[in-house]
């Protein structure tokens, strides 16, 4: 339950801000915060000049990572964001304070992220949001599964008048990458003054980028023409659309409903690498005398709805009760391509299939402050919360995984997926929190929090916070956490079973490797086990200093423990590999992987963040710095 936003414009990134992340206290602001916390205001967002939320939020957090993969399949258009260094999944992203649905993808290449299934930030229109609240603490005891590095809460606007209109257009130094967005966002009042409607839309086109040259060397059948590229490695081109509706209406003066939700539509063109013309294994010459890159086209739908209902009772108890759904789907195309396996009336275009995610959340909060004789009321939390998660991963169309004796299956670049390896898969969670916080005196506050976490697949898991502050002056307190948390290995983690291209060290020809789960038959066979939970062990300690009114500087080092990490497996390989394959049916495979709970791992770090305020005769500077 991270608390449900007032319905404003957020003000600027300062001290006095109230948040509604990390805490159930209704009037904790970030100077008093016991836990790292950043506030990324729709104006900073905005100065930022992209119309993508993830490569804004980089651009405004170091300790936000959000990188630029090329040639890797889906994770060149569906791209992941990382908090303090950890994995993509090891992040929960709420949207005001509810749990935002996973993608559907699963990052297989070789790129940051890898193995993960993250939430899609660029699914939010940059328009939408009033601010966004960044915890850098581990917070599952708070908010269950994911939470592991931290807390991304995007807290929408909700004003019920005004609004912006924005157009941009840029483009590289290098002449490529030109793109154009439109925004805008406005809202209204209905229902005399007990409801308002705030909506918001944005439409992106992005040209790609190309940092590859023309091949330059001598042609041969193992290399492109001259003039040829073998590769295309930059931005994909981009085609996209959001839009977005915040509403309340209060039935009384003790009880409101509410409603958000959003929806997306992006069309995203990549290329896998390129098909020498004297490879039989991959190309035909009739069809491509020359050679081929093939294309990987990604239509990316996302939409989301929450609706709920909150109030508060004449004993001063406040509750919360909704339901939360979410929605994302991946249609893949391959164009410019050719099926092996299909001989010289091969079609050149595939439809290869799809991946689709289902979320449904139940939630109840209830909150209370009790006078028990300190400075400050206690202010007691609790809840409980029912999660169903769905899976599902649908066929292509028979040409794009065909496979015909020992030849290559598949479309090349991106084989479909056969019916064989797809399938629908769903489970079930149930989870009860609770959660203490007190200002024990105007100097010291402290909170304690604890989540029980039961899944249908695997089990329970347990997880707990402490976290606390002292003030030694008006200027200059300590804070520190330690906390436990857990993220549950996704669905798609343990069903997904593909075919990709990718090259191994020492080898210039592109290799097939097969990913197959864990509790396959093929996957055993190869040394895998029974996926598991990830279970951490988080501490943090910062110092926080205010000289003066101007000057604002917080020190925050961490030390975050994983154990059982789900890793991807290195790729599996050689004639014993390849005859296992063969035993199994599966031919035109080089090797082969699946994921494990291999490795525990230690990130330390440090965030240092720092403003400072110039006031002028009639305005003023903030200038900000930030070291991850």
């Amino acid at each position: 339950m991270a608390q449900t936003a007032a319905p404003a414009t957020a003000p600027a990134n300062t001290l006095d801000t109230v948040i509604v992340t990390g805490t159930r206290v209704s009037d904790r602001t970030v100077a008093e915060s016991q836990s790292p916390i950043d506030i990324i205001s729709a104006e900073s967002l905005q100065a930022t000049g992209t119309p993508e939320l993830a490569t804004a939020l980089a651009r405004a957090l170091p300790s936000l990572n959000f990188p630029r993969p090329a040639l890797s399949d889906g994770t060149s258009a569906i791209r992941p964001a990382q908090l303090r260094g950890l994995s993509p999944d090891q992040v929960l992203v709420l949207v005001n304070g509810k749990r935002r649905h996973t993608s559907s993808l699963l990052n297989l290449n070789g790129t940051i992220g890898r193995g993960s299934a993250a939430v899609d930030l660029n699914t939010i229109p940059v328009a939408a949001i009033a601010r966004v609240e960044v915890l850098r603490d581990g917070a599952s005891a708070q908010y269950g599964s994911d939470a592991i590095a931290g807390v991304v809460n995007i807290v929408l606007k909700g004003a019920e008048k005004g609004g912006s209109l924005q157009a941009g257009f840029g483009q590289y130094s290098a002449g490529d990458g030109n793109n154009y967005e439109l925004s805008g966002d406005t809202g209204v009042a209905y229902g005399g003054d007990r409801g308002w409607l705030h909506v918001a839309a944005q439409l992106n086109q992005q040209d790609p980028t190309d940092r590859a040259r023309a091949y330059a060397g001598a042609p041969s059948a193992s290399q492109p023409a001259v003039g040829q590229k073998a590769f295309k490695i930059g931005d994909p081109e981009v085609n996209a659309q959001a839009v977005s509706a915040n509403t309340e209406f209060a039935f009384s003066d003790s009880i409101t409903g509410y409603a958000f939700a959003t929806a997306s539509n992006r069309d995203i063109t990549s290329f896998a690498f390129f098909r020498a013309p004297g490879s039989t294994s991959q190309n035909i010459l009739s069809i491509y005398p020359q050679g081929f890159l093939p294309e990987i086209q990604t239509y990316a739908k996302d939409r989301s709805l929450v609706a709920g209902v909150r109030g508060s009772t004449a004993s001063g108890w406040d509750w919360d009760a909704s339901y939360n759904y979410g929605y994302n789907r991946i249609d893949f195309h391959t164009r410019n391509t050719l099926n092996v396996s299909l001989g010289p009336t091969s079609p050149t275009a595939f439809y290869d299939g799809a991946l689709e995610t289902t979320q449904n959340i139940v939630n109840l909060d209830v909150r209370r402050g009790f006078d028990w004789g300190l400075a400050y009321p206690v202010t007691v939390a609790f809840g409980a919360e029912y999660r169903n998660e769905k899976w599902n991963q649908s066929p292509g169309e028979v040409g794009s995984y065909f496979q015909s004796g020992t030849l290559a299956a598949g479309a090349q670049g991106f084989g479909g997926f056969a019916p064989s390896v797809s399938g629908r898969y769903s489970r079930d969670s149930y989870a009860l929190y609770a959660d203490l916080e007190a200002d024990f005196t105007d100097k010291f506050s402290a909170g304690l929090a604890g989540r029980y976490e039961d899944y249908n697949d695997f089990g329970s898991q347990a997880s707990g916070k402490l976290s606390a502050r002292y003030a030694f002056t008006d200027k200059i307190a300590l804070r520190g956490t330690v906390s436990s948390g857990f993220r549950a290995p996704s669905l798609a983690q343990q069903y997904f079973q593909s075919t990709s291209t990718t090259f191994l060290a020492g080898n210039p020809n592109p290799f097939e490797i097969g990913t197959f789960p864990a509790d396959s038959t093929v996957a055993r066979a190869l040394g895998a086990e029974r996926l598991d939970a990830e279970t951490s062990l988080s501490y943090s300690l910062g110092l926080v200093l205010q000289p003066t009114d101007a000057l604002y500087l917080t020190v925050d080092a961490y030390q975050i423990d994983v154990d059982d990490r789900i890793v991807l497996s290195s790729n599996l390989t050689g004639n014993g590999v390849r005859n296992l394959l063969e035993s199994q049916g599966i031919f035109g495979i080089n090797g082969g992987r699946y994921f494990t709970n291999a490795v525990d791992t230690r990130t330390r770090g440090v965030d240092v963040v720092g403003s400072y305020r110039w006031q002028l005769a009639t305005s003023s500077v903030d200038l900000t710095a930030g070291y991850n």
